[in-house]
């Protein structure tokens, strides 16, 4: 029915056209539209547009003329046609050119009877083109276009690919034009190209004439607006407008923008022209902008500008840069000679920090960012034998300390010199090894600095080494003669321990040969009594190892091998020394009390050099209570956990106490109170205790007598919980 509905329309059209024909006293009056979809299909949507206007001014005959877009051009400029409708990109050249003015804007209509002002282009491809997703995608695809002339059809796609950095004209491996939209959809969904570009609105008109399945095409750059319903991938612009050209009348130009401006939106003429009506002509700028963007007409003459002109308009600007030249040529030469001058101090200077480089006794050497030596002072020859050629542009990690001393790789991503150079941290290495050039390791202490250039930028880094080869050896043997002293030391202890081991191991062997001569004679009886004997037996065994502990704890105190820093259990230690001064403290009537924190109960230390110490603090505490009453005699060791991750370990006694002037002393070698002793107890135990990064206190007791404390350093991550508590030993 609408297609019936449109055909009687037409007919009436033609027939009141056909009644103003005979009556007509004017000659006819040409309007040009652009012709993108065809000829026959421009002619079928605006002749009634040409047939309205005609009824509403008699004295007038119009006429629709057809127009391709290399057409446009030549009838405006001879003058063959009146009025001109074409995209808004076209007008803008005619508006320049030819001084057309704009009469109206077009309303084009939508599918749902809503018309809009504004349109854009649209870029698609198949669907079934899954490596053409975006913009970008297309380059090195084949593209086709309607004219290059065509605002929708191409410049406003042109505009977009320009944003992402891509030249239709360099970047497609082929670019074509159809010069009609519907030609260019059917090229694209029957894959004669790879994509194509029309204006809005033709995708959907061909869809509802069933010239296309939309769901056959994929849409590229899509852009959404809620005011404009067509699919598009551009910026939107003013629709068409209705244009008189200069030779017009500027009287039939109003009556004619009067008409147009009186025409119903649901008229006849415009459903067959797709518009709903005519409105007041829109602002072009935005188009103007596009063309200017893109460089093209009218504005792809701007910026030409010969030298000639340039000379002729602004020859002041000449002389007075002529001028500029020749004061800039002065500062220059005086610029040139300051550098040479300043050259030549830097030589001067670099020279002198080369004589201070290699006065200083400590090698130094420069590194790149990229690890490679820069420059080497005179020191670091002569301490590594190596020779500038063999380190300068070459990476020092692969020469200098490429190996651990105990012969493992050291990987470059562990070199502190590389991690300087990334991070760009100061560092100091106490302890590592360089390889000389004759293959031999030396022990070295060196630090890492950034070097800053210009900008305050990082530009390497700068190394500083000592040879610590003999400083090391020198603390070797120190630390063996300090080994040899604490083993002399425990020796002597031992001496004077002799009598109450003896006692020790007397008691339990008497017992063993007693009840060894029980056990005889009870077997040499006629009625041997077997249960008794293995009673006698068991009783032979318990002293048997109880001789043993005390032999076992005198060969562990008494060996000179100390081993390395370990785990420990304190309360062993502790049960170690009380076994050792068991004797002595029985005879002397001495209460032993120990008092053990379970949260300390672990410790890192040498349980040797640390029993060592606890015995000779434990045996000069009971030295120091001889001469006061057995029942005040207390001795009291105790271990307590502390807030910086350490445990404090103290032996106090209640004895006569210590004069100041001795307690200054008492840690000094062969300094005693003792009338027999060496003085090398109290000095060696403050050496062991400052290996172990702490020093032994000396406090006095309020209730009589002194305090000797020190701290290990805790261990925590043992499973096993200690639980020891208060423990009494009479």
């Amino acid at each position: 029915m609408p297609v019936v509905r449109r055909i009687l329309l037409l007919l009436l059209f033609f027939l009141f056209a056909g009644m103003q024909c005979v009556f007509a006293k004017e000659p006819f009056i040409k309007i040009g539209v652009l012709s993108h979809r065809g000829d026959q299909f421009t002619s079928d949507a605006w002749d009634p547009t040409a047939y309205y206007l005609t009824n509403q001014l008699p004295e007038y005959d119009f006429e629709i003329v057809p127009l391709d877009f290399d057409d446009v051009d030549p009838a405006v400029r001879n003058g063959e046609v009146d009025f001109i409708l074409v995209n808004p990109g076209i007008y803008v050249n005619l508006e320049y050119k030819y001084r057309v003015s704009r009469l109206a804007t077009m309303n084009n209509l939508r599918a749902d009877d809503a018309s809009y002002k504004i349109f854009g282009g649209v870029i698609f491809t198949r669907r079934q083109r899954k490596d053409i997703q975006t913009l970008e995608d297309l380059r090195g695809k084949s593209f086709l276009a309607v004219d290059v002339t065509s605002l929708g059809g191409f410049q406003m796609a042109w505009r977009e690919l320009n944003k992402k950095g891509l030249n239709p004209y360099k970047d497609f491996s082929r670019l074509e034009f159809a010069g009609i939209h519907d030609k260019v959809v059917r090229a694209v969904v029957n894959g004669e190209v790879d994509a194509g570009t029309v204006r809005t609105d033709i995708l959907e008109r061909m869809s509802r004439t069933n010239d296309l399945d939309l769901n056959d095409i994929r849409i590229i750059n899509p852009q959404h607006n809620p005011e404009f319903p067509f699919r598009h991938s551009t910026s939107l612009y003013p629709e068409w407008p209705f244009s008189k050209l200069q030779h017009t009348p500027d009287a039939l130009a109003k009556k004619v923008a009067l008409a147009l401006f009186q025409m119903p939106a649901n008229h006849p003429a415009a459903r067959s022209g797709n518009y709903a009506g005519w409105d007041i002509p829109l602002d072009y700028q935005q188009v103007h902008e596009l063309f200017r963007e893109l460089n093209l007409p009218p504005y792809d003459e701007i910026g030409r500008f010969t030298l000639e002109d340039a000379i002729r308009k602004y020859w002041y600007w000449a002389v007075f840069a002529l001028l500029a030249l020749l004061i800039m040529s002065a500062i220059t030469s005086a610029v040139v000679q300051r550098n040479k001058r300043l050259k030549r101090v830097q030589r001067r200077l670099e020279r002198h920090y080369e004589h201070i480089l290699d006065s200083v006794g400590d090698g130094i050497y420069g590194v790149d960012l990229e690890g490679r030596c820069t420059f080497i002072n005179r020191a670091m020859v002569r301490i590594t034998g190596w020779s500038k050629e063999d380190l300068i542009g070459k990476r020092q990690h692969e020469i200098l300390h490429h190996t651990h001393a105990d012969g493992t790789v050291h990987p470059a991503s562990e070199c502190p010199v590389y991690a300087t150079s990334l991070d760009h941290v100061p560092r100091y290495i106490d302890d590592d090894v360089f390889w000389k050039k004759d293959g031999t390791a030396i022990s070295v202490e060196y630090s890492c600095t950034p070097i800053r250039g210009t900008g305050d930028t990082m530009i390497g880094s700068v190394v500083v080494f000592r040879d610590t080869t003999e400083r090391k050896q020198v603390e070797e043997k120190q630390r063996e003669h300090q080994l040899q002293l604490a083993h002399v030391a425990r020796l002597s202890t031992l001496g004077e321990m002799a009598s109450g081991i003896a006692h020790e191991l007397n008691q339990p062997l008497t017992v063993i040969n007693n009840y060894s001569r029980a056990c005889v004679r009870m077997l040499e009886s006629r009625q041997p009594m077997t249960e008794q004997c293995s009673d006698v037996m068991e009783k032979i065994s318990a002293q048997a190892e109880r001789a043993g502990a005390v032999i076992k704890q005198i060969r562990h105190f008494v060996k000179k091998d100390i081993p390395d820093k370990k785990t420990v259990k304190i309360s062993d230690m502790l049960d170690v020394v009380t076994e050792l001064t068991y004797t002595e403290l029985t005879s002397n009537q001495i209460h032993l009390e120990i008092n053990s924190d379970p949260a300390g109960e672990y410790v890192l230390a040498q349980d040797t050099q640390i029993e060592q110490v606890i015995l000779n603090l434990v045996r000069n505490a009971i030295e120091a209570m001889e001469e006061i009453p057995v029942e005040n005699r207390k001795l009291l060791i105790q271990t307590r956990r502390q807030p910086d991750n350490k445990v404090e370990i103290s032996v106090s006694d209640s004895g006569s106490g210590m004069d100041r002037s001795v307690r200054e002393q008492v840690f000094d070698p062969f300094v005693t109170t003792k009338e027999q002793g060496m003085g090398l107890g109290l000095s060696i135990s403050q050496g062991i205790i400052e290996a172990h990064h702490d020093r032994i206190r000396i406090s006095e007791n309020p209730e009589g007598g002194m305090t000797f404390s020190f701290m290990l350093s805790a261990v925590d991550n043992i499973a096993e919980s200690a639980n020891v508590g208060k423990q009494e030993y009479a």
